[in-house]
């Protein structure tokens, strides 16, 4: 080879490189499914009085029953990701089991409240996918769906045929440290994964027992006024006053323990910007909110 010939060569090594990257990089990109990007979705579990009810026996389930059908026609869902209420850790933990337990995490009910399952399959790929895209997330097998999950999902994928699997909510962590996790699942709307954050508004215990048992269903007039409070910021798209919650007037009457708030900031952290919001339902009962919206 002549030398003028060796230096052409040369000269074109970098670019005979970028371009097997390229194709390196294309060949990558093009076995990422393809799929719309799924909505999200903020929802109460419900009154726990209604666990052992049918489809469509009050207008909150039916309300969850109608959502579901609506995302079934319009997207292809590969697999749910639930943030439950009813999972609370130290650390965040997601459950890669291939099948899902059907946990009773609630006491002193009827037997009819225990017989009940779900038995949607598990989705170890997709729940694997959480810990790439988050790392300090755990894997564990040691869980199942909760009663976060399972009274809720059964109303809106009542063939319990979707692939569905639980993150934990690390209850030692503030609401901005949940708000800036949640927002490293992004990802996963681009990729078939529907997620769930599954809680209330408006969820102090001790103040609806006072009145669920007594058959009083009238709310206070506080808890009315929180959950408005939290419709008129979701409107307006002040997301950082609903994250910071503690610091409203009735922010921690709502919401004494962040259980079942702390799955409305994962929800809202997936949000893109000036993406559709849609109230899916509002109803307030004593000390107790069952509000819903979809986003996208």
């Amino acid at each position: 080879m002549e030398r003028k010939d060796f230096l052409k060569l040369l000269a074109l090594a970098p670019l005979a490189t970028q371009a097997m990257k390229l194709q390196a990089l294309s060949k990558i990109t093009s076995s990422f499914s393809s799929t719309k990007k799924m909505p999200v979705l903020f929802t109460s579990h419900g009154n726990p009085m209604d666990i052992p009810l049918g489809l469509n026996a009050n207008p909150f389930l039916t309300s969850l029953t109608q959502t579901g059908e609506k995302i079934r026609k319009e997207h292809e869902i590969k697999a749910i990701l639930v943030v439950s209420a009813h999972w609370c850790t130290k650390g965040t933990l997601v459950n890669v089991s291939t099948t899902q337990e059907t946990i009773y995490d609630y006491y002193g009910f009827p037997p009819e409240y225990y017989t009940q399952k779900y038995p949607a399959p598990g989705s170890p790929e997709t729940a694997k996918e959480v810990t790439k895209l988050i790392p300090k997330v755990k894997e564990t097998t040691e869980w199942g769906l909760d009663h976060g999950a399972w009274p809720m999902l059964k109303h809106m994928f009542p063939k319990a045929n979707v692939p569905v699997f639980e993150m934990s909510i690390d209850y030692y962590q503030s609401a901005k440290y949940h708000f800036d996790l949640a927002k490293q699942l992004k990802p996963l709307r681009d990729k078939g994964v529907l997620i769930i954050g599954s809680g209330a508004v408006v969820h102090n215990i001790k103040e609806a027992g006072k009145r669920f048992f007594n058959g009083n269903m009238k709310p206070y007039g506080w808890d009315m006024e929180f959950d408005q409070w939290i419709k008129q910021q979701l409107d307006k798209r002040d997301i950082q006053s609903i994250v910071n919650y503690e610091k409203q007037k009735l922010g921690l009457m709502a919401a004494p323990t962040p259980d079942h708030y702390v799955p409305l900031i994962y929800s809202l952290a997936l949000m893109d910007k000036d993406e559709n919001l849609e109230h899916t339902f509002e109803e307030i009962l004593p000390a107790f909110s069952n509000r819903g919206f979809k986003i996208g």
